[in-house]
């Protein structure tokens, strides 16, 4: 089988057309050709008055070797890749030897038990949260009634951050042994829309997160695995080998139980588990601050971005909402840049802790509401803003989410202002064209109270470049709601190239929140890894 790539044609093409390019790029007759499939579907929007599709596509044909020697100088032509996942040892259907075990069910945790089941371990999850449906009555009992459950909300639960959010599912990671894959594909297994595995930048949205959810658990119990919901790591008890290497021996867990460690822990916080950070850093685990970025989430109606990306093609069912990503460096030396943009979405209340506020954003699967939303935000970093204890970074994390939660004026509403008024340095009084989404509700105000001076100086710099890069960005009746504090972990589980701790054995540091990956896909990617790396120490040691 043969893979073509590039392959461009204009939007509303018949299907025909997509066949005779295939012909022509190959030089081949209708009769050579026995079947083809795609691989991947993009745009290319850069001139908006001839949008066209890109397609990578797989070929059958019946003289492979002939058309791949003819095209061997062609960089677009070349033999498929392999792409099917190869599990890296299994265990006989009786294994009854030590269980693994995940602490963590969100992207990361999953996958991690999911290929701990297929490799016959039997892992045990633990989650400090609940299952997703229960989690998801916790959390919109937050956004309507302002009534917070701080082990039951956003972060934490079933299905991590990522069950509220945009769904995202792809990234910039390095995947040579094409581990996404196998993600995107367990995923459609589990109730994802097919097109997930052949769209450039596929996502799911919340409702079919939760069920998604729901069915890999239900795999996972099918092959041996065991949930435990409502069972929080509350302390470690590590202990002093011969040697003087420090070996993790039990889980002090909320439930009262201690869990002997008899296999390896796989610790796949999320980026809020900021107890449990404290907790690993009292006990010696090594702990390191690392950057992450602050800022508001931004708000315009998704008309206007659709209208500035694609133009007289605005609304074409092929484009779908349109997206955008922005970055730019400052003349502070700060870098400002688009986090976690959420065509036709809303922006969601999503902290998980009493008294502060924190935002994020949120799309279903159709992204056809009123507004889309963005995280702007800016990177800091440990050396420069939050020197001297590896848990800074939390603290500072926590002092913007309380002065939000203040200057909101309490009950969850979180501090808003027209851009408008940002750039021009006062405070808001009265929405205009924009509606915000944020729920419990916004309260008017002058954000500059609320961020740090660098903060809003860079964005104040990068708004206005971003309105020229993309028109009506700027427009002064766009929303900025705050603070946007969780864009990743502030700290990072130091671990060894065996993805062990590099201070304590048997506990395997994992995801996002450990600091190896960043939105759903990344963490399912490296839950795939550690779980590897656990299989092979477990069939090591046997």
């Amino acid at each position: 089988m043969l893979r073509i790539t590039e392959l461009k044609l204009p939007l509303n093409h018949p299907e025909e057309a997509l066949v005779a390019a295939i012909r022509d790029k190959l030089r081949i007759t209708p009769r050579d050709l026995i079947r083809y499939t795609i691989a991947r579907r993009a745009h290319d929007a850069r001139d908006k008055d001839d949008i066209q599709l890109v397609y990578s596509v797989d070929v059958t044909l019946k003289n492979e070797a002939q058309v791949l020697g003819r095209t061997r100088r062609d960089r677009t032509v070349g033999p498929t890749p392999d792409t099917g996942y190869h599990f890296v040892t299994t265990m006989p259907a009786d294994y009854a030897g030590p269980r693994p075990i995940v602490v963590g069910a969100g992207p990361c945790g999953l996958f991690a038990g999911l290929i701990l089941a297929q490799m016959g371990f039997r892992p045990i999850i633990l989650d400090r949260g609940k299952v997703v449906r229960e989690r998801t009555q916790d959390t919109w009992g937050l956004w309507r009634r302002s009534e917070l459950n701080p082990e039951s909300n956003v972060q934490f639960g079933e299905g991590g951050a990522g069950t509220f959010s945009d769904g995202k599912l792809w990234s910039q990671i390095k995947d040579p042994r094409h581990l996404s894959r196998k993600v995107l594909i367990e995923f459609v297994k589990a109730g994802a829309p097919p097109e997930i595995l052949t769209e450039a930048h596929p996502h799911i949205g919340t409702f079919r997160l939760v069920q998604m959810v729901e069915s890999m658990r239900a795999t996972v119990e099918a092959l041996g695995g065991e949930y435990r919901f409502g069972h929080r790591v509350d302390d470690l008890t590590i202990e002093t080998q011969g040697d003087g290497t420090r070996r993790l021996a039990a889980l002090h867990l909320s439930t009262g139980e201690t869990m002997a460690v008899d296999a390896p822990v796989v610790l796949a916080l999320g980026h809020s588990a900021r107890d449990t950070f404290e907790m690993l850093h009292d006990r010696g685990v090594m702990l390191e601050a690392k950057p992450f970025s602050v800022g508001v989430r931004i708000e315009h109606p998704q008309s206007w971005i659709d209208q500035a990306r694609f133009g007289p093609c605005a609304g074409h069912p092929d484009l779908g909402a349109a997206a955008y990503t922005l970055s730019h460096h400052c003349s502070n030396q700060r870098t400002v840049y688009s986090f976690c943009m959420c065509p036709g979405g809303t922006v969601v209340a999503a902290t998980s802790e009493p008294g502060r506020v924190a935002t994020n954003g949120m799309s279903q699967y159709s992204r056809n509401e009123r507004n889309a939303n963005s995280g702007i935000v800016v990177g800091i970093d440990p050396m420069r803003d939050y020197p001297g204890h590896p848990l800074a970074g939390i603290a500072l994390q926590r002092a913007l989410e309380t002065k939000a939660y203040d200057t909101g004026g309490g009950g969850y509403r979180a501090p808003a202002q027209l851009l408008g008024d940002f750039l021009a340095g006062r405070p808001s009084t009265a929405l205009r064209s924009v509606v915000p989404s944020y729920r419990p509700g916004v309260t008017l105000t002058d954000l500059a109270e609320v961020l740090p001076d660098f903060v809003v100086k860079a964005m104040r710099e990068a708004l206005v470049v971003f309105g020229r890069t993309i028109p009506g960005y700027d427009h002064p009746d766009a929303v900025l709601t705050g603070v946007e504090t969780r864009t990743s972990s502030p700290v990072r589980i130091r671990r060894g190239e065996d993805f062990q701790s590099v201070n304590t054995r048997d506990l395997f540091p994992a995801g996002e929140g450990a600091g190896y990956a960043g939105g759903i896909l990344s963490a399912a990617v490296d839950g795939i890894k550690v779980a590897e790396a656990v299989a092979k120490a477990m069939t090591a040691a046997r």
